[in-house]
């Protein structure tokens, strides 16, 4: 097994491994993503199940979430620090265990114990990609292996609804919603077997845990996120903006101290990069636009047009076949600067046939127009996501890398977390053609920020 610490030279021989390699890291990011959505439509059966009071149904998802998301620059810094191989292999053993302990749940305590601990095992092992892709590849090869980050993670993020509802529905050997957790244990063990396969990896200067930093940073993140999951903005009551306030308050203070610290959490000289506050915003807007989306359409398809779990789930389908198709295309072409715009004007195109399709068909029948309009959503997105990602991680130095990647990934799960609250607001309080209306002026504030990267 070979083993490197830095990345190799652009002049040295190719990794030998490093396809089958970029094969388990991907693998590890759809899987982690597919379990933050998955459980949405099989909650209900969940409940079902297992009793108890239905506030537990909210907790199925949000234990997960919460840790995922407070942990995640934490986890980055880890990496860092002690391999990036070394964490993603024990991060994803203990998702492997924690979801087959979820399977077998009796209880929903115990479910929603064993979903937090898979939050936390995924805050581990996402941040480690980036970095273990840099070690591996070099030149247009990298190019191409950062840029496939992001529709894998579109795709899973559609995908996890559509295979929740599949999998429920069918009932295998009798597991009905407990095949939702089952199916991430053969994917575990495929990336556990290819993990030998990646180059050890950490920060050429061996940095240490910012313990103030961490707590700062935690505690911000969670007080930001907690209030904001499965919330209707307009029904939030007066402790839950008590929390915004405080997160916000929390993070202030973590910024304060990033500046001051001896081994900052966060490297100093990522915002010496023009392009990295831009990208934190834009991965913060597009994701809140996806995420959202999602959301508000399949709540409108189950409460209003009364489509089951399986046909609101299948309904999502053009979504995830034009952002494979655009995706492909896209890294075939070196996911270039200019497919950002596109991309983005594709999906404001595909957010206004949603909206003109919902007003034709009516709130109570099923919205036939809304298939063509998920279908350019996705090719807008599989055209922005390969360049986004590519233009804002290939520039890091690998001193940064663990801290971009916590940063990042917190970003984009705080961006989701927000636009399903915003567009769901807007969706039960306004209508579907709300909904779109936001995701549109959120999408045009991610045209905005993206044009500084």
């Amino acid at each position: 097994m070979t083993s490197a610490t830095v990345r190799p030279p652009a002049t040295a021989t190719p990794y030998r491994w490093r396809w089958p390699a970029l094969f388990a890291l991907l693998l590890a990011e759809a899987m982690n993503l597919l379990d933050a959505t998955i459980v949405q439509v099989a909650a209900p059966v969940v409940h079902a199940d297992l009793g108890g009071p239905v506030s537990d149904v909210q907790w199925f998802s949000t234990a997960y979430t919460l840790p995922f998301a407070v942990l995640l620059i934490t986890g980055g810094r880890l990496g860092d620090i002690a391999g990036r191989r070394r964490l993603f292999v024990l991060g994803v053993a203990l998702f492997t265990v924690a979801s087959a302990a979820c399977a077998l749940a009796p209880s929903p305590a115990l479910l929603i114990a064993f979903r937090a601990v898979q939050g936390a095992a995924a805050a581990v092992i996402i941040p480690q990609t980036i970095g273990l892709i840099r070690a591996m590849f070099t030149g247009d090869e990298m190019s191409r292996a950062l840029g496939s980050i992001g529709p894998v993670m579109g795709l899973a993020a559609v995908c996890g609804p559509i295979l929740g509802g599949v999998l429920t529905h069918a009932d295998l050997f009798g597991s009905s919603w407990r095949a939702a957790f089952l199916v991430n244990v053969p994917l575990a063990v495929v990336v556990l077997v290819l993990s030998p396969k990646l180059l050890e990896n950490r920060a050429p200067h061996r940095p240490t845990l910012d313990w103030p930093g961490t707590a700062l940073a935690a505690t911000g993140t969670g007080l930001l996120v907690y209030p904001l999951i499965g919330t209707d903005l307009t029904e939030l009551p007066p402790r839950g903006w008590a929390s915004l306030v405080s997160g916000l308050l929390a993070l202030a203070a973590f910024a304060l101290h990033q500046r001051r610290a001896n081994a900052p959490l966060l490297e100093p000289t990522l915002f010496t990069h023009r392009g990295f506050l831009p990208a934190l915003a834009t991965s913060t807007a597009f994701f809140a636009v996806t995420n959202g989306l999602l959301t508000a359409v399949v709540l409108q398809l189950q409460l209003e047009a009364g489509q089951g779990v399986l046909a609101a789930g299948l309904s999502l389908t053009p979504w995830s076949a034009g952002l494979a198709v655009s995706s492909w295309l896209s890294g075939r072409h070196g996911a270039r600067r200019r497919m950002m715009p596109y991309g983005l004007a594709l999906v404001l195109l595909g957010l206004a046939a949603a909206a003109a399709g919902y007003t034709a068909t009516g709130s109570t029948r099923y919205p036939w127009p809304l298939l063509p309009a998920l279908t350019l959503v996705g090719l807008g997105a599989g055209l922005f996501t390969p360049a986004f990602f590519t233009l804002a991680l290939k520039p890091l130095r690998p001193q940064e890398v663990g801290s971009a990647a916590g940063a990042l990934n917190a970003v984009q799960q705080l961006g989701a977390t927000l636009g399903v609250a915003v567009l769901g607001s807007a969706y039960l309080d306004g209508s579907a053609e709300a909904a779109c209306a936001v995701a549109m002026a959120l999408t045009a504030l991610c045209w905005a920020t993206s044009r500084r990267m």
